[in-house]
């Protein structure tokens, strides 16, 4: 799908490997959705033995998943985009690795995946480049400002996150 829109969107972000992985190591710490309810459609069992009736409720939680150590390692606090990139050696550059989308369960998995995820990050890489070309967005609060992030059905931060936005020296921001 994504190779039939050449000349467009896709051509201007497809190399963004590193912000790609930017866009996933945030979601990983702070999912959009942090907790989601299931209703089981049959009779099943989970991978370590439990027993999922008919019309039972499961919940899970990608904003624990991202935090869990035994699937991101000793260093899961730490925001590393670089978990997401593995070095091409043929062509000795960055390509982006996918994670396994039940255990980063951002945009859903199995026959119920989101749609619209390869489009998302398209948008969300054509605003991060459209943005950052023209302006510097900084924290507005200073040094040690910690936002309190509130789990709701979406993710949100006490208070929001203020920044102040700067043109950048040399954008062309003025000329239109």
């Amino acid at each position: 799908m994504m190779e039939n829109l050449k000349g467009s969107m896709y051509d201007e972000v497809k190399d963004m490997v590193y912000t790609h992985a930017s866009l996933c190591e945030s979601m990983r710490l702070y999912p959009p959705v942090p907790a989601d309810t299931k209703e089981a459609t049959g009779d099943d069992v989970l991978p370590d033995g439990t027993v999922v009736k008919k019309g039972m409720r499961v919940t899970y939680h990608p904003y624990a998943m991202g935090r869990m150590e035994n699937l991101w390692g000793k260093d899961w606090a730490d925001f590393k985009p670089e978990r997401w990139l593995e070095r091409d050696e043929s062509e000795g550059k960055l390509k982006f690795v996918g994670r396994d989308n039940f255990l980063y369960p951002v945009f859903q998995a199995g026959p119920r995946i989101c749609l619209g995820k390869e489009m998302a990050f398209l948008q969300m890489k054509r605003v991060v480049a459209g943005v950052l070309r023209q302006f510097r967005v900084v924290p507005a609060l200073g040094e040690g400002f910690q936002p309190v992030f509130i789990s709701h059905l979406t993710s949100k931060m006490k208070g929001g996150f203020p920044v102040r936005i700067e043109v950048r020296e040399g954008s062309k921001v003025n000329e239109l």
